[in-house]
């Protein structure tokens, strides 16, 4: 009986699958997605493996009934152009990106349909709203912007004498967020230094303008900060600088803390947007949707390293604590 039931089970898999291989194969060719990766293929490890295996569980096998094109533009927003017109060239089917990066792509193209996980869709303007994006964007809301008060207020929660914070961002691409994680320091009563910066080259350089008195650095969410985390982190660490992160990918060695959405499950979700998109599905009409899974995670080595003692509710609140 259990082997009838798992030739069944196979045999509904192939059934899946069957009609993009038989049409790829009518074409002469698979469809392929663009994958515009705005950081480095390390730091995207755990997303783009949950890309890959939501499409294979959707019946789209890589090299076999689709093909993906992956390009790393490694924290350089210069490359994102680039990247987008070498996918127009490639008349690759989709691209699938992230909010900055999706900005780029869309001035380059508004044809080819773009699934982005973003920070602020409404607000950037890759949408006209999130139930129905009107244009070639569609995808997943981090909510990013949102999120800054609470981080703050984790913050205040780890240091109650806590008066003089830092932000440090991509004014390119982040200025939004900069933005709101400086109305909501300034709302609790903290004075703000923002480190601006634009390239790699920046970061050291707007570590040396830092306040003495300033006891807590802020950690914007952006292709380019994600690409150079550890240097931020390791500068951090060397000013005695504990440190909040939108994403656990931005954690790294160093890093203190980390809370906003879960990034491989928005990657992940980002496969049925391309499932859709590949069987005739027009991203105007695919609502933007909002996170579902949200990771606070502390780093109780760095803590120490700090000597910070971290309060038990904190502990209590955490989905993971590094130890």
């Amino acid at each position: 009986m259990m082997k009838r039931r798992k030739f069944i089970s196979l045999l509904g898999g192939a059934a899946a699958a069957w009609p993009l291989a038989a049409r790829a194969q009518q074409q002469g060719k698979v469809p392929t997605i663009g994958f515009l990766g705005a950081s480095t293929a390390s730091n995207w490890t755990s997303w783009t493996a949950a890309f890959v295996n939501r499409l294979r569980e959707l019946g789209w096998m890589e090299g076999r009934t689709v093909a993906i094109e992956y390009r790393w533009a490694e924290g350089r927003s210069e490359r994102f152009t680039a990247i987008a017109n070498e996918f127009v060239r490639l008349k690759v089917g989709v691209i699938v990106t992230v909010g900055g990066a999706a900005s780029a792509a869309q001035q380059v193209t508004t044809t080819i349909p773009i699934v982005a996980a973003m920070a602020d869709p409404v607000g950037s303007g890759l949408a006209a709203s999130l139930s129905r994006p009107g244009g070639n964007v569609t995808g997943l809301s981090m909510q990013s912007p949102d999120l800054a008060g609470k981080r703050i207020e984790i913050f205040r929660e780890l240091l109650p004498g806590l008066r003089r914070l830092a932000i440090i961002g991509n004014v390119e691409y982040a200025a939004a967020h900069i933005g709101e994680a400086h109305a909501a320091a300034r709302k609790l009563g903290l004075e703000v230094d923002v480190l601006e910066v634009r390239r790699a080259e920046d970061i050291v350089a707007a570590f040396g303008t830092l306040d003495r008195s300033v006891q807590a650095l802020y950690v914007c969410p952006d292709p380019l900060i994600n690409a150079n985390h550890a240097r931020i982190n390791t500068l951090a660490l060397g000013a005695r600088l504990p440190t909040i992160h939108p994403f656990r990918d931005y954690l790294g060695a160093g890093g203190l803390m980390s809370y906003g959405a879960n990034n491989p499950d928005l990657f992940r979700r980002a496969g049925d947007y391309v499932d859709k998109i590949l069987r005739g599905a027009k991203p105007a009409d695919l609502p933007v949707e909002q996170p579902t899974k949200f990771d606070f995670i502390i780093n109780l080595t760095t803590a120490k390293a700090l000597g910070l003692d971290v309060p038990p509710t904190l502990l209590a609140r955490a989905d993971e604590v590094i130890e």
